[in-house]
């Protein structure tokens, strides 16, 4: 049978009318059944469209310009939103993000875990959506004249955006302290790192600021062993900004695109700087995993605890624990809690963080949980309550036989990637667990990504 061709062709221009949003937040408009994903189009809204590209069954078009606008488009306020690509969603408004959030969790749950019936609550929203991340890193380039510039990446490209002063879901002193270092390294004339060469110096500035201590810390990532004007960067720094608590000195020597190397250590202050998530302190070191919206963060912990419902004498084990964030919030009500993690560093912040709140109930191990979690059953460790929350990729399969084979009464599940987490949770419903309720929490205002966390039971009529 001959392949039927798509209704529109390469570079063709279409009149559309949107009727849905994907899950990244373009809008979806069809031409005789056949969609095209529209960025920054908007459901209600219609327009002319240049077709980019077309596959099989889909294809993806450019909004020329709009002849009719929904009443939930707003105007960003950031003047590089069309070009960044690290929010997505600005210009929406705020209820129109969160209803897509919603909608996202619940089409997973619906789709993909075959959960059509379990309650999707409302998405916790946040009550100032702007200024929230509490760390910064922002790539160094240089302009024409030799001048040094910040600014993220283009979309799809690794060429800085050019006249980006700000960056409005950033901590507004995140914002100022990249600007201090850009400015006094260029003055000092210390060159930027040339991606195609593999030449130059400043690579990335990172910024991180406590949200409750409002201590900051300077992390300066260099392509070379040594500093340039090391001690006159420091001393004009802390002159300047007294509320600077640690400047940290990052090597990445390698030809690569990822941001940190292996060595880091303090130039000037602490290794760490200090935050809080309700009554419960962390220190946190230059590459210390530690979520970027802490009032948010509280929320969501605050809902993992209520799904946990730990008993006084209830034992807990914690899987990809980090730095101990969600352990050392469960200590508070078990009696016992474990935490897994695979990243050494990040265990030796747990046992810090433990240390530093006086908590002793927890303990932390350096491991795959997939194979240590098996090795804790065989010695006899039946927990009560599992709670695991995965990077975006979700749950290795072999660990969620591992939890599993626990046997714990109740899993609290917490992840970031609706569709890993239904994917997890088909799989624990075929285990023998229950999902009872699914909580999406806004981590994320002005990008597509959420958060959720849910409860799950151990079904009863599956208990041996």
């Amino acid at each position: 049978m001959a392949k039927q061709a798509a209704p529109v062709k390469k570079n063709e221009t279409v009149t559309l009318q949107f009727e849905d949003l994907t899950h990244e937040g373009s809008g979806v408009g069809k031409i005789n059944g056949y969609p095209l994903f529209v960025p920054f189009a908007l459901p209600g809204e219609e327009g002319d469209v240049k077709v980019v590209k077309v596959n099989k069954n889909f294809g993806f078009g450019k909004l020329l310009n709009l002849t009719k606008s929904s009443p939930e488009r707003v105007e960003p306020p950031c003047d590089v939103f069309y070009k960044c690509g690290g929010c997505q969603v600005q210009h929406m408004s705020y209820d129109m993000q969160l209803d897509m959030k919603q909608e996202q969790v619940k089409n997973a749950m619906r789709k993909i875990a075959h959960l059509a019936d379990v309650p999707v609550h409302p998405i916790i929203r946040m009550e100032d959506p702007w200024r929230y991340r509490n760390k910064v890193q922002m790539p160094v380039g240089e302009k024409d004249d030799g001048e040094l510039r910040t600014g993220f990446y283009q979309k799809r490209s690794h060429r800085i955006i050019e006249g980006m002063e700000t960056c409005n879901i950033q901590d507004e002193v995140n914002d100022r302290m990249v600007e201090a270092v850009r400015r006094i390294a260029d003055r000092l004339g210390i060159s930027a790192y040339d991606e195609q060469n593999d030449t130059g110096v400043l690579r990335h500035i990172v910024v991180r600021t406590g949200e409750v201590t409002n201590d900051t810390m300077i992390v300066i990532i260099t392509r070379t062993t040594e500093l340039p004007h090391q001690d006159e960067l420091v001393k004009e720094l802390i002159q300047t900004y007294p509320h600077i608590k640690s400047i940290v000195h990052n090597i990445n020597n390698r030809k690569t695109n990822s941001i940190w190397g292996k060595t880091s250590h303090a130039i000037w202050g602490e290794d760490y700087i200090y935050d809080q998530i309700g009554d419960i302190k962390f220190a946190i070191s230059a590459r210390s995993f530690y979520q970027v919206n802490p009032p948010q963060t509280k929320k969501l912990y605050d809902k993992a605890l209520e799904y946990a419902k730990i008993g006084s004498h209830d034992t807990v084990v914690d899987a990809y624990c980090g730095i101990g964030t969600i352990s050392l919030f469960m200590a508070q009500e078990a009696k016992k809690v474990y935490g897994v993690e695979v990243v050494p560093e990040a265990v030796d912040d747990a046992k810090k963080n433990a240390k530093l709140n006086g908590i002793t109930n927890a303990t932390f191990y350096v491991g795959e949980a997939e194979k240590v979690m098996p090795w804790w059953t065989a010695q006899g460790m039946r927990p009560d309550v599992i709670v695991v929350d995965p990077p975006r990729k979700g749950c290795d399969e072999e660990l969620l036989k591992a939890m599993l084979g626990m046997e714990p009464k109740r899993i609290v599940y917490v992840s970031c990637n609706p569709s890993t987490l239904a994917r997890d949770l088909r799989i624990l419903e075929d285990g023998g667990y229950a999902t009872q309720e699914v909580q999406p929490v806004d981590m994320f205002p002005q990008t597509h990504h959420v958060e959720a966390v849910c409860w799950l039971e151990k079904n009863v009529f599956n208990q041996k």
